[in-house]
This record gives C-alpha cells, sequence and structure tokens, in this order.
C-alpha cells in the first residue's frame, strides 16, 4: 500500500532520537486524555458500578485496538503522500479521481481544526484543576489562561526551542501513567477480565442509556489523527514501535483508574478525579506539574498540526493566502500569524464560556468524529483506486463507517450541552474553505486565455519602440495559465493597452502547485531569444512560495548556459556589463459592477473579495521584493450585463 516511498525510505526506520521526537510531538492528545475519560463517563452515570467500569474499560481498550492501532498505525500510515500524512495529504493522493472528494476533505480539515481550539483548554484545564486536591478554593480560570497565552506567545520563536524536551517529558509522563496502573492493578488483577469484549457488549446493549455513553469513551482515541498527520515529522516505524509503548501505558492507568473506581462501587466521583486519586499523597505536585507540561505538549502539538493543516489548505486552493513565516530551518518549522491569533482567541473563548474542564468535554469529540469518519471515506477510495481487492475496500468502509457513526451518534447527545459550540466552529471553518475553493475555480473558469504566439511580433515590436519609455530591462508578469502555449488576455491588455509597458525582455512565469508534498522543479520556454521567455515554476504543497529566490536561481542557470544576456541594453550601461533591472507586475482582481451573475455565485464572489481584503497580497505571497514590484488592480468582468436599452436622442 506504500505510495512513492522511494524518496522517503527512512519512513521504515526506527531510531532512538526518532522514537524520541514521536514521544514529544504526537502523542500528546491522546496521551493526556486518561485526564478526563473516566470522569467523563461517569459524569454521565454519576454512581460508580461494577458493570459500567468493567463495560468502560473494555470499550476504551477496543477503541485503542481497532481505532487507533488497526485503523491508524497498521492501516492508514501506510498511505503516505511522499512520506507525508494528514488528511490533506491524503486528499492529494485520490483528487483527481472524483470532484466530489472536495467534500470529505474539507469537512475533514475543518473539523480538525476546530478540534485544535478545544483541545489546548480541556488538555490544561484538566491538569491544572488537580491542584484543587491540594488548594480547594483555587482559581484555575487565570492560570489556565495565562498558561495557554504564554503557549501561543512563544510560536512566533518556533516549537524547535523548546521542542527538544518534548520527547523527554512525554516519556516521563507515560512511565507515570504505566507505574502508578500496573501498582492499582496489582491490587485487584480481575480488572483484567474487562479486556473481554462482552463487557462492552453488556454495556452498551444491555445496560439503559448504555450506548450512549461512547460519546465519553470515545475521547480515549481522540488523538489517533494527529498518528496520521505527523507521519513526515517522524516516520511510520517510529511511530509503531512507539505506540506499543504508549498503548500499553495508556491500557494500564486507564485499568488502575478501573481498580479504583471498583474500590469505590455505590459512591460518586463527587469531583474526584480517578487519575489523581492512584498518585499517593506526597507526588500529588509533582503529578500535577508532569501533568500540566503533558496537557501543554499536547496543546502544542494541536497548534502545530493546525499551521501545517492551513498551510497545505492554502495551495490546495481551499485557504486565503494569509502570511506564513518559517522561524528555522528545520523541515516542518512554520508559523502562521493570522491562524495563531484565531486559535488563541477561540481557546480563550472556550475556556471563559465552559469554565470547567467538565464543561468542556461536552463540545470536545464530536468535531473530530466527523473528521475520522472524513479520512475513512477518503482511505476507502484510495484503497479503491490503488486496485485493492474489493471485499477489502467494502470490509475497511463498512466496518469503521459502523464504528466511527456510532461514535457520531453517541456524541451527538452533546449538541445541546456545548458540543454547538465545536460544530458552529467547524462550520465557519468548513463555510470559508467552500467559498475560497469555489471562487478559485469561479475565477479559473471564466478567465480569458490567449495563445502567447500569436503576441510574440507585437512584443518584439513595443520591444524597439524608442518613442515609448522603457518600463524596465526585465518585464515579469506573474500568470495563472498553466499551459506553456498561453497567457491570460488580462496581461496582453496590461502591457499593450493599460500603459504600454516597454521592456527588452517579457517573463511570464507561473507557479504550479503538484501533489507531491516536497516537489522543487522549473520548466523554461524560450519563446523568442533574448525577447519572450516563459518558465514554469512546480512546487509541492508544503514547500514555501519564495519566487523571488527561485527566479533569480533560474536567471543564474540560463546565463551560465548562455541561453540569456541580462545586461543592461542602454550603451552606456552595457559598456560596463551593468546588470539590467528586473520588476515584477502582480494583476490583482477586482469584483467589476459590470457582471451579471447567478445570485449563487455572486454570493460566493462577493464573500472571497470580502475575505480577500483581510488577507496577505500577492506580491508578498509569492515572495517578491516589493522595491522591485508593481501592482495592478484589473476587474475581473464576469458574464458582461446584456440587451442593455439606451436610447440616443438628439437636440
Amino acid at each position: 500500500m506504500e505510495s512513492n516511498n522511494g524518496h522517503h525510505h527512512h519512513l521504515d526506520k526506527a531510531s532512538a532520537a526518532g522514537l524520541l521526537i514521536a514521544f514529544g510531538i504526537i502523542y500528546g492528545d491522546i496521551g493526556t486524555s486518561p485526564l478526563y475519560v473516566m470522569d467523563s463517563i461517569f459524569k454521565e452515570d454519576p454512581i460508580i458500578s461494577p458493570q459500567t467500569v468493567l463495560g468502560a474499560l473494555s470499550c476504551v481498550f477496543w477503541t485503542l485496538t481497532l481505532q487507533t492501532t488497526v485503523k491508524y498505525v497498521v492501516l492508514i500510515l501506510r498511505a503516505d503522500n511522499r512520506g507525508e500524512g494528514g488528511i490533506f495529504a491524503l486528499y492529494a493522493l485520490v483528487r483527481r479521481h472524483a470532484k466530489w472528494l472536495t467534500v470529505p476533505a474539507i469537512i475533514g480539515g475543518a473539523a480538525l481544526l476546530a478540534d485544535g481550539i478545544i483541545t489546548p483548554p480541556i488538555s490544561v484545564s484538566s491538569a491544572i484543576e488537580g491542584l484543587r486536591i491540594i488548594y480547594p478554593n483555587i482559581q484555575t480560570i487565570p492560570i489556565v489562561i495565562g498558561i495557554i497565552t504564554a503557549l501561543f506567545l512563544v510560536q512566533v520563536f518556533g516549537s524547535n526551542k523548546v521542542g527538544g524536551a518534548f520527547g523527554p517529558i512525554m516519556f516521563i509522563w507515560f512511565s507515570m501513567l504505566g507505574t502508578f496502573g500496573i501498582i492499582w492493578i496489582a491490587k485487584d488483577w480481575t480488572i483484567l477480565r474487562a479486556i473481554n469484549p462482552y463487557y462492552a457488549y453488556q454495556l452498551l446493549f444491555e445496560k439503559p442509556e448504555g450506548f450512549w455513553l461512547l460519546g465519553a469513551v470515545f475521547l480515549c482515541t481522540t488523538g489517533a489523527e494527529a498518528l496520521y498527520s505527523d507521519l513526515g515529522h517522524c516516520g511510520r516505524a517510529n511511530i509503531r514501535v512507539s505506540w506499543v509503548f504508549v498503548k500499553l501505558c495508556l491500557i494500564l492507568q486507564y485499568f488502575g483508574q478501573g481498580s479504583w473506581l471498583l474500590a469505590h462501587a455505590g459512591e460518586s466521583l463527587d469531583g474526584r478525579r480517578p487519575i489523581y486519586e492512584l498518585m499517593p499523597d506526597w507526588f500529588l505536585l509533582p503529578g500535577i506539574a508532569i501533568a500540566t507540561s503533558a496537557a501543554i505538549i499536547a496543546s502544542q502539538a494541536l497548534i502545530s498540526g493546525s499551521f501545517t493543516l492551513v498551510s497545505e489548505a492554502i495551495r490546495l486552493n481551499f485557504w486565503p493566502k494569509v502570511r506564513l513565516r518559517y522561524p528555522s530551518l528545520q523541515k516542518g518549522q512554520l508559523y502562521v500569524p493570522s491562524v495563531n491569533l484565531l486559535l488563541w482567541l477561540g481557546c480563550v473563548g472556550v475556556v471563559l464560556y465552559f469554565k470547567e474542564s467538565s464543561a468542556m468535554e461536552a463540545a470536545y469529540g464530536l468535531a473530530i468524529t466527523l473528521t475520522m469518519l472524513m479520512t475513512t471515506i477518503l482511505m476507502s477510495y484510495y484503497l479503491y483506486a490503488k486496485k485493492f481487492q474489493m471485499w477489502g475496500v467494502v470490509a475497511f468502509m463498512a466496518i469503521y463507517i459502523a464504528i466511527e457513526g456510532s461514535f457520531l451518534i453517541a456524541n451527538l447527545v452533546k449538541f445541546m450541552h456545548g458540543g454547538w459550540v465545536s460544530l458552529v466552529i467547524g462550520a465557519m471553518i468548513a463555510g470559508l474553505m467552500f467559498v475560497w475553493y469555489r471562487a478559485f475555480y469561479i475565477k479559473l473558469r471564466l478567465t480569458e486565455y490567449v495563445k502567447l504566439n500569436d503576441y510574440v511580433d507585437s512584443l518584439k515590436e513595443l520591444s524597439r519602440d524608442i518613442s515609448i519609455p522603457k518600463y524596465a530591462t526585465h518585464l515579469i508578469f506573474m500568470s495563472n495559465a498553466s499551459r506553456m502555449s498561453e497567457i491570460e488576455s488580462k496581461v496582453i491588455y496590461s502591457i499593450f493597452q493599460k500603459r504600454p509597458k516597454r521592456a527588452d525582455i517579457y517573463w511570464f512565469v507561473h507557479v504550479d502547485t503538484t501533489d507531491d508534498p516536497y516537489t522543487m522543479e522549473y520548466k523554461v520556454n524560450v519563446i523568442e531569444p533574448d525577447d519572450v521567455i516563459r518558465v514554469n515554476f512546480r512546487l509541492g504543497f508544503r514547500i514555501e512560495q519564495r519566487v523571488n529566490l527561485y527566479f533569480k536561481k533560474v536567471i543564474e542557470e540560463m546565463v551560465k548556459n548562455k541561453e540569456v544576456d541580462i545586461t543592461s541594453r542602454y550603451e552606456s550601461l552595457n559598456r560596463h556589463n551593468v546588470i539590467g533591472d528586473f520588476r515584477f507586475v502582480v494583476l490583482e482582481k477586482f469584483l467589476s459592477f459590470e457582471n451579471e451573475l447567478p445570485l449563487f455565485e455572486q454570493a460566493i464572489m462577493k464573500a472571497y473579495f470580502f475575505i480577500k481584503g483581510f488577507t496577505t497580497s500577492e506580491d508578498k505571497w509569492f515572495g517578491l521584493d516589493s522595491s522591485a514590484v508593481k501592482i495592478e488592480k484589473v476587474p475581473l468582468i464576469i458574464r458582461p450585463a446584456e440587451n442593455i436599452k439606451l436610447k440616443r436622442i438628439y437636440s
């Protein structure tokens, strides 16, 4: 099932350093779930009963086995896109086969971003609220907001500044979970009988209202999607090997909590947290400190994942072109200021609205269930496209749609108790993605292209017409035309009509985003030597658009191969081998009043241009030097108004 692994053979090689990175990057979300899973289950069913304890543990064990281990670790990790994972990387593998696959990609991506707003508050709150055991009257909200704010402030420096400590801290966290888990299991070895799936069946189908506890059980696997999303950072082998240790520690902790719960059968939790009840009194403060550190790391992983997701969405035309920053040269290091601000506002809003982690649990899980369902649909189509046996494809899809569909139905009970928050956030993000995607194709469909060869003679004549002041020695137009032989009619209009632009050499540059994440290629078509040249860049969907830098590299290689002369054409400067000036022209479209759009498309385009007003300009997005760039606004005339009844009168 591996795809294009020749360039990423390291995926299947585990190393000590790789395992430590995997601990630090990908297990924060799923690793902090023992803070709140059992609390959430017994909030729904307050009185502790052996049937609920054993049934819940059985559900947790088989959820981690079927959902996390089999689906993600064993199967989906094999669907890599040149070493990269995640729902958009999977979409890039299959999008050529069917247009409708855009729908699950948008829903899944939007739900994953919504999850990034819920995870930091619930993880940090769950850890900090443990302080109430020691200090019952402590106000936790200011502490939680302070930690979250500090976390978002340090993003500007890049996660590698603090990332070195993540792996060891998470290793200590999982070791702590496993140790206290086994200590309590040893007090009642009969708790291990919960591995029998019959107890899960009893809870779900024989206990009244038992099925609805699945919404709380699902919280144990919410971080499974991160295992796939961070495939490129950690490698398949490192994830699979480290997961064995992580799963063992998680299972031991859950069963240890189960043992404590059985020892208190007939009671209610009444604010007690099983994870902290497992710890001796002398270890509470260190335990809370380690838990808080793990929660911060979980939040960092979600934030970094959101940045990566948005950068991929931009290049797949799902997201506005916002400013991207690269704090270090380390692969995967990315900072998106606008997304950082929106995530911080969302997280603070969630903390202020829900106040307690127990209330946040209602909003948590619903969005990520949708992401998992969408990943199942895309993965099923991937298997189908790769010509796997149909019975296997159908079995995979049927099993996981049944499992995740059950979780979704159970989670819908949370809707009125706060679940609507994550769905509203997800719907807003999905709406933005849909508008941007549809607007891109509306513009593409209605942009007029002309044959470049038809204008070569005219460009040569203009170049030699000394009656027109020279605009630049080298004039470079950024073009949307993917075919080497074509150019937008708007570009021709800009050169000849808007203001005649005489130049010695006309360059037409196009950037094509590929489904391969790390492609860096270019192709040159010298249409007319020393007059008209076309350059096409092919950049992967994870490559930064630094066209200014890449174009200089192209020029250097062409000069070296004697394909172009870049010295100034002014006689006095030419004699001294002075290099001519380079000037970029970027055409920015605006919605013309001269159009008759269908109502739906009119709404899409108005929303598109409204949002565009808040985003990065085209020249900054392409990484162009602002001192050598001309921005020209041109009208996007769509379906010009017809049948204008205008009558001439004579005096």
